[in-house]
């Protein structure tokens, strides 16, 4: 399995979305490598990754990939972060490795039990097909970049830089559909709630956008993790929605780090859930 490795200091692991490719989160990767140790790869999956993935295995694959980087980089363990997608698998991973798991950064997360809505259901019935389709609908994510970079001119520039990553590292409509089909047989409900009785002292930091902004996964959605960590530490990355890793890496890379730091250098406490909003 390929895996980036950059940096120094706090290890931090990094999960990609559903689109699978780390290279779409390169402008998080290298605000984090400046302040922390950071682990990412493209999903198990995606050619590029040169990981194993098992179809009858299904979504597991891409939890016991992150053990798989871990002992790759030789890193007995780290603050787990996920986004959207690889937020469900962060949160898996948390469950099923604690003893590997430092912290769990949820970021944007789809929460357990998720299900696709009306209108995900109608790109996975031919992905290939209403591909042109799909690309036309993601210019509603323009709102949310122009209100990160200052305005809807100065937006073109941070446009044209992430168009630029996706059409160079190009998502495959049909993986993505069948990493959304993968959830069908997936509930992460009770795993979850078996490690919050077990250890409810796991540190958690749950990162959205601003409501309004998110057109992908709903803030309130997100906020479900608080059902079974309800210790954890809440987050808006303000001036932004669900691209916040990319359009504002370096005050997402201010918001984790520390986290990350404080969860490793000290034992968990107990202590009372603070809401930050920034920027």
């Amino acid at each position: 399995m390929k895996i980036i490795d950059r940096g120094g200091g706090t290890p931090i692991v990094v999960i990609p979305g559903v689109q699978g490719r780390w290279e779409w989160m390169a402008p998080t990767i290298d605000a984090l490598a400046q302040r922390c140790r950071v682990v990412t790869f493209s999903l198990a999956d995606e050619p590029t990754c040169g990981g194993a993935f098992d179809e009858t295995h299904g979504f597991d694959c891409y939890v016991e990939q992150v053990a798989g980087a871990l002992d790759a980089a030789g890193i007995r363990d780290a603050a787990v972060c996920g986004v959207s997608y690889g937020g469900l698998i962060a949160a898996a991973f948390a469950a099923r490795h604690p003893e590997r798991t430092s912290s769990l950064v949820l970021v944007s997360a789809l929460p357990a039990g998720w299900r696709p809505n009306a209108r995900i259901k109608f790109y996975l019935r031919a992905p290939r097909l209403l591909m042109p389709v799909f690309m036309v609908a993601s210019v509603r994510m323009y709102h949310e970049i122009a209100a990160a970079n200052g305005g809807a001119a100065h937006g073109v520039p941070a446009a044209i830089r992430h168009g630029s990553r996706v059409l160079t590292h190009m998502f495959s409509p049909s993986r993505m559909a069948r990493r959304v089909r993968l959830l069908e047989s997936v509930d992460l409900r009770q795993e979850l709630a078996q490690l919050h009785a077990s250890n409810k002292q796991l540190q958690t930091l749950i990162v959205t956008g601003e409501p309004a902004l998110d057109n992908v996964v709903p803030v309130a959605a997100t906020h479900e993790y608080l059902r079974v960590w309800p210790q954890a530490t809440l987050m808006t990355l303000g001036h932004t929605g669900h691209l916040g890793v990319i359009t504002r890496p370096a005050a997402f890379a201010e918001i984790v780090v520390p986290f990350a730091e404080r969860a490793a250098a000290v034992s968990s406490k107990n202590d009372s859930r603070p809401h930050y909003k920034v920027g």
